[in-house]
């Protein structure tokens, strides 16, 4: 009595292979603020699948194959939606704001704009900045406006 470990086993790993390659599939519905997650889904599916194929195998009656399966699934969802919220929350979070970091000119700054490289511990590439008063290229600059990509510095 293997098979239906072994179906919903399968099941689920091709819900979370589909769910890491092509992304979350359950993240166009707008099902209970993103309690249903393709991958944790496809981890408790997997769980369950393995949990009963080894508690059925270990001479337990199949009753309690399905219980402990189940169980251990449950735990497996709940510990990877935590996972998947923290994660999300963590790379969709608020940019980190650019105002008072400082940095060097690797162009004429005006008004129009030009280009700064920042010193910021999560700064690698330049930016797109712009400046009231014209500052020349190598000069130290300090971020005094942060406006989507682009910044807004003065000479320090």
């Amino acid at each position: 009595m293997l098979l239906p470990f072994l179906i919903v086993g399968g099941i689920g790993l091709a819900v979370l292979l589909i769910s890491l390659i092509v992304g979350d599939i359950f993240d166009h519905f707008e099902i209970g603020d993103g309690a249903i997650s393709g991958t944790a889904l496809g981890i408790a599916a997997v769980v369950f699948g393995a949990a009963g194929v080894l508690t059925s195998t270990s001479g337990l009656d199949l009753v309690w194959a399905y219980v402990l399966a189940a169980v251990l699934a449950i735990a497996a969802y709940l510990v990877a939606v935590l996972f998947v919220k923290k994660l999300t929350a963590s790379s969709d979070g608020v940019p980190v704001s650019a105002v008072g970091q400082t940095g060097v000119t690797r162009s004429t700054i005006s008004p129009s704009g030009g280009e700064v490289s920042l010193d910021g511990p999560h700064e690698v590439e330049r930016r797109l900045a712009y400046a009231d008063q014209t500052i020349d290229e190598g000069v130290r600059i300090r971020v005094v406006e942060h406006s989507g990509t682009r910044v807004k510095v003065v000479a320090d």
